[in-house]
C-alpha cells in the first residue's frame, strides 16, 4: 500500500507540473492518518497533501481553507486536487513554524500576528454548517483522558465515587463551554500550525477540523500551547487585552473576570483531552515522540483545576493516579516502544 501512495503521489505532481523534473520529500506528518511532501523542482517548491481518501475526507480542509482565505487570511493556494486520491497540490508557506522560533523577544511580534488573524477568524469567518462544537463532542473529547490517559497509561482505574468527582468536573467545563459566545473555532489554532510568513503573518494549516465553538477555546490553545508556556503575569495581559478588542468588536460584553473563567476551562477542557490524545497517539498509532509533551499539559491540568473550588478534588484524582510514574514512558507490557 506504501508504495502505491508513493507511485501515485509522484504521478499527481507530475501530472499538474508537467516537463520538470521532481524530487519528492517528507514535509511533514500530523496527528492523523494526512502527511504532507515538499515537492521541488529548479525553480519552486509546492506542498502536497497525501489523505488516503478510506481514511481522511479533504473535503472540509478544503472547504475551510476558502472561507479563511476570503477573509484576507494566509493560508496555502490550491493549485490541484484529486478527491477520489486524497492528494492536494498547493502552496508551500515554507518551514518555519512558530515553535522553534518563539522566544522571549520575538513572542509579542509573533503572538501580536496570531491574535489579529484570530480576531479575524473569529468576527469575519462564517462558521455556517460547520459541525457544532456541542454536549456530545465534549463529552467524546473529554472522555479520552480516563480512557487512555488513567487506564491505558497510568493503569489506574477510578473507583465509583472518583467517577462521580470525573463527572461533576466534566459538567462543569461542558457548561462553560456552551455558555460562551460560539463562533468560528480552528480547534489546533497553536504554534506547529502557524507558519512565520514575509507578508501577511502568520501562514495558517491544520484548519479542517475547524467547528462552531466556544469564543476563548482558540484563544486558550495559542496561549496555553501543549509545546510551549509562557509566565502567567504575561498570559493574563494577553488575555485580558484581547477580551478587550472582542469588546470593541461586540463580539463579547463580559467583564475581565468572568472571560477569564471562559479562558481557564475551556483551555482545562483542551488539556484534559490532549492527555488522553497524546497517549492514543502512543498506544493506537505509535507515535510515542507525544509522550515527551505530557508534562508540560499535566502541569495546565493541575495549575488550573487547582484554582476553582468546584475542581479541586479533580486535581487531587488526577495527583493520585500520577504519583510519582515518570508520565514520559509508556507502560512496558503495552509492547510499545518507550519514548
Amino acid at each position: 500500500m506504501h508504495d502505491q501512495r508513493a507511485g501515485a503521489r509522484l504521478e499527481f505532481a507530475q501530472q499538474h507540473l508537467p516537463a520538470r523534473q521532481l524530487q519528492i520529500e517528507v514535509a511533514s506528518a500530523d496527528a492523523s492518518f494526512r502527511s504532507y511532501w515538499r515537492v521541488r523542482d529548479d525553480a519552486r517548491t509546492f506542498i502536497e497533501m497525501d489523505a488516503p481518501p478510506d481514511k481522511e475526507n479533504i473535503a472540509p480542509w478544503l472547504d475551510i481553507g476558502r472561507r479563511l482565505r476570503q477573509a484576507g487570511l494566509h493560508v496555502p493556494e490550491v493549485f490541484a486536487v484529486d478527491a477520489a486520491q486524497g492528494f492536494i497540490l498547493m502552496e508551500d508557506l515554507g518551514a518555519r513554524t512558530y515553535l522553534p522560533e518563539l522566544n522571549a523577544r520575538t513572542v509579542d511580534a509573533l503572538y501580536g500576528d496570531a491574535l489579529d488573524a484570530l480576531l479575524t477568524m473569529q468576527t469575519r469567518v462564517s462558521p455556517r454548517d460547520l459541525p457544532a462544537f456541542d454536549e456530545a463532542f465534549l463529552i467524546l473529547e473529554l472522555e479520552l483522558m480516563p480512557t487512555w490517559f488513567l487506564e491505558r497509561h497510568l493503569d489506574y482505574t477510578p473507583s465509583c465515587d472518583e467517577w462521580d468527582v470525573i463527572e461533576s468536573a466534566f459538567r462543569a467545563l461542558i457548561d462553560n463551554a456552551r455558555v460562551q459566545p460560539q463562533v468560528f473555532m480552528h480547534r489546533d489554532f497553536h504554534s506547529r500550525n502557524l507558519i512565520i510568513a514575509e507578508r501577511n503573518n502568520p501562514g495558517i494549516i491544520d484548519f479542517q477540523g475547524a467547528v462552531l465553538g466556544p469564543i476563548a477555546y482558540d484563544l486558550a490553545s495559542l496561549l496555553r500551547d501543549c509545546y510551549i508556556a509562557w509566565p502567567i503575569e504575561q498570559v493574563d495581559a494577553w488575555v485580558e487585552c484581547y477580551r478587550q478588542r472582542l469588546v470593541a468588536a461586540g463580539a463579547v460584553d463580559v467583564d475581565g473576570a468572568h472571560f477569564r473563567r471562559w479562558f481557564d476551562l475551556i483551555g482545562l477542557q483542551r488539556h484534559i483531552k490532549v492527555l488522553g490524545l497524546f497517549c492514543r497517539l502512543n498506544y493506537r498509532d505509535g507515535k510515542a515522540v507525544y509522550l515527551n509533551d505530557l508534562p508540560l499539559v499535566l502541569d495546565y491540568v493541575l495549575t488550573i483545576a487547582r484554582l476553582y473550588p468546584e475542581l479541586s478534588a479533580f486535581a487531587a484524582l488526577i495527583e493520585r493516579a500520577v504519583g510519582t510514574r515518570d508520565i514520559t514512558r509508556a507502560r512496558a507490557e503495552t509492547g510499545v516502544a518507550v519514548a
